[in-house]
């Protein structure tokens, strides 16, 4: 990289100024992982690096954190598992290449963590760039309407799976899928609450999860709660009016800040328990902070004044169908700040692949189902007939790919070093297990 690069470690420490203090240790200790754990958390570091690469001058709304473990499945509101993108947090317009740069150098920095070799990596990174090359080009020659409704439906991506990987890994996919698919408001207050003089509370699990009232208020607790209240109310109003009528039919019981992901690691993220009918009908909504891009340096400044609407409209945008609550707010923190948020269904039928269990021939058929995701979620936005073009009918843009994808790993890996060495050195604090 160029000599003027920005200290990794640097970035990393000046992005945790803004988030809660406690909390980094957790974040840290979660990118000591691994090479991918760290690429998975340092999205600043490659924003900047993506900054002083050339491209086609060609745009399109980004994911902006584009790697392998940000997609996966989901239920869409008819209830139908597809595959797409789930992570949104740096959504922003930009050069579509950054996205793709993103993916393909989390495929080799996945392969090398699973010991695959270098011509097995080269070949499945390969099949990653030529998947959304050839998915573009064929968006390119597709109506605006069949671009907007294409969607990578579960059951159809399994009938190819069944044919490609052994019945080993193929009865565990199914399990997975077969797990994501109870995954609902249900499940998931059976499992975050317990009952309590009468109704439900989220469990204190310190400090992965922690109840509102248990926390150090520096704002009287009460009036805390009634700014998180405020809050909700300020989100309904986000949400289409069908759709404020349903959220109207639960009541708000309880509140618990989450530990969430690696890379959201100490932005400050909610859980929020409601109640409908009775005890058996709950909805649980994640309350997400949304930070400023870490692409708007570089790409431009988001047009939107609330960066939970920034992150909605994104997802929206990129997403083959979008969860039925998903909104945004804007609340008071404790500390007397106002904060943007996004708010969500917490687990809604969502189910990512395990990526260091995948096999050679697994990794290849995952990463070209995210290139091809990732082709769709771009064509949606960006001029898919000059994107198209440019990448043209040949394997030359493929192979510079799997080149950059290559070089990159070798600047992650380097990065992961100083990273842990600064561990080691207590320049920063992490705690590990959690």
């Amino acid at each position: 990289m160029s000599p003027t690069r920005p200290d990794p470690v640097e970035l990393l420490a000046e992005q945790g100024q803004t988030r809660v203090p406690e909390l980094l240790p957790v974040r840290h200790g979660r990118m000591l992982n691994s090479p991918f754990a760290f690429f998975r958390g340092a999205a600043i570091v490659m924003a900047n690096d993506l900054a002083r690469t050339p491209t086609s001058g060609l745009r399109a709304q980004l994911c902006g954190d584009a790697h392998l473990a940000n997609f996966g499945v989901f239920a869409t509101p008819e209830r139908r598992m597809v595959f797409s993108l789930n992570d949104f947090d740096e959504t922003l317009h930009g050069p579509w290449e950054w996205d793709l740069k993103r993916l393909v150098a989390s495929v080799e920095i996945a392969a090398r963590e699973n010991g695959v070799d270098a011509e097995a990596r080269r070949r499945i990174v390969l099949r990653t760039a030529q998947a959304y090359r050839q998915a573009m080009r064929e968006f390119a020659r597709c109506t605006n309407l069949a671009v907007w409704y294409a969607s990578l439906d579960v059951e159809l991506m399994m009938r190819t799976l069944r044919q490609r990987i052994d019945p080993a890994r193929l009865k565990r996919t199914e399990r997975d899928l077969a797990k994501a698919r109870t995954r609902d408001s249900l499940r998931a207050a059976l499992k975050l609450t317990r009952p309590v003089g009468g109704e439900r509370r989220i469990v204190s699990n310190p400090p992965l999860i922690v109840p509102f009232e248990e926390l150090e208020l520096t704002a009287d607790p009460a009036e805390f709660s009634a700014n998180m209240r405020a809050g909700l109310r300020q989100y309904r109003r986000s949400l289409q009016s069908e759709r404020r009528m349903l959220l109207e039919g639960f009541r708000f019981v309880h509140l618990a800040r989450k530990v969430v992901g690696v890379g959201s690691v100490g932005t400050r993220c909610w859980i929020v328990l409601l109640l409908g009918r009775d005890s058996e009908d709950p909805l649980v909504l994640q309350i997400k902070q949304a930070e400023r891009s870490v692409l708007e340096d570089f790409a431009g400044t988001s047009p939107y004044r609330n960066h939970g609407e920034r992150v909605v409209v994104g997802q929206r945008l990129m997403q083959a169908a979008s969860d039925i609550f998903l909104g945004w707010q804007r609340v008071m923190g404790r500390d007397g700040v106002r904060r943007d948020y996004y708010v969500r269904q917490f687990h809604d039928g969502k189910g990512s692949a395990v990526i260091e269990a995948l096999s050679d021939l697994g990794l290849e058929e995952y990463g070209a189902i995210c290139g091809w995701t990732l082709a769709r979620a771009h064509a949606r936005s960006g001029d898919r007939v000059a994107i198209g073009a440019y990448l043209g009918t040949s394997a030359v843009f493929d192979r510079a790919l799997v080149d950059f994808a290559a070089s990159y790993a070798d600047v992650n890996e380097r990065d992961y070093a100083a990273f842990a060495a600064a561990v080691r050195d207590g320049r920063i604090e992490a705690h590990t297990g959690l």
